[in-house]
């Protein structure tokens, strides 16, 4: 008997399911979504019924201050820059990780997965180090007639920096499970390297590439640390949505923070969705 209960016991952990749905489970279940909603759920209910306070006109006045519709459309561009830029050397990235063996490459995959260890505000200094005016780089392009610190390509750097990783780590799977084979067969049926990218490769390699670029574009939408160190916070030049934010709390002003805040919590749902769907068509299984 005892036997019999230390297997289903047993089987219980190794497969992290506890498929008996009595009082324990149900309390577990409770427990676990009373955790979320608190956690997520009822912040974001508090926002969206602040940011609607006023009702949608409130909310479109808010938007359409040229601070805020400023800082919101200087956050939307570069974040959409560096995605471009992300996708493509994300993905030549990875296929080097992949494709090639060579010396330092593990040191390479190393670097990769480096901006998410280091805090981003950390990342702001560094490249105010080596880009601002008298920075170690800086002062070269200064000479040039080239302002990167203080000036938008420094927040396209440091959106660069942050969001490396996405890309790279969600091509790199689909990369891996692709058979040789098939290219080899292209190329033997009289196929150029172009062909072969294009009918071959490119296909399923697409879902895995917009899924990467659609969680940076998110991750960008939200950048805080880095960019009010290397952005200089200037209105109207490089103020971005989030510090914009921070600066209407601070400046006693909730209901144009929130409005503002509203507008990045509804992108960042619908690209958190749309990114769950390309992942599904890369074949990254979910729960």
């Amino acid at each position: 008997m005892s036997g019999r209960w230390l297997g289903r016991v047993n089987t219980m952990f190794r497969f992290g399911v506890a498929l008996d749905p009595g009082a324990g489970g149900r309390l577990v279940r409770v427990a676990v979504l009373t955790y979320i909603g608190g956690l997520v759920l009822l912040p974001l209910a508090a926002l969206t019924q602040h940011g609607l306070a006023g009702g949608l006109a409130a909310l479109w006045e808010s938007i359409q201050a040229p601070g805020a519709r400023h800082a919101l459309w200087l956050t939307l561009w570069t974040a959409g820059l560096m995605t471009l830029i992300n996708a493509l050397m994300g993905t030549a990235t990875a296929w080097v990780l992949v494709r090639y063996r060579f010396s330092g490459r593990a040191m390479l995959s190393t670097l990769v997965d480096l901006p998410f260890a280091i805090p981003t505000l950390v990342t702001g200094v560094m490249l105010v180090i080596l880009y601002g005016p008298r920075g170690l780089m800086g002062t070269w392009f200064h000479d040039l007639g080239i302002k990167i610190a203080f000036a938008p390509p420094g927040i396209l750097l440091a959106l660069l920096f942050v969001t490396l990783p996405f890309v790279v780590r969600a091509v790199e799977p689909v990369l891996l499970e692709q058979d040789p084979a098939e290219e080899e067969a292209a190329r033997t049926l009289g196929a150029g390297s172009f062909t072969i990218f294009r009918s071959v490769l490119l296909p399923p390699l697409l879902p895995a590439i917009l899924s990467g670029s659609v969680r940076s574009f998110a991750r960008a939408l939200a950048e805080f640390g880095s960019i009010v160190v290397v952005s200089g916070n200037i209105p109207y030049k490089t103020l971005t949505a989030p510090v914009f934010i921070f600066g209407e709390i601070e400046a006693g002003a909730p209901q144009s923070a929130a409005a503002v805040s509203l507008v990045l919590l509804l992108l960042a749902i619908v690209l958190t969705y749309a990114g769950r769907m390309l992942e599904r068509l890369a074949g990254v299984r979910h729960v």
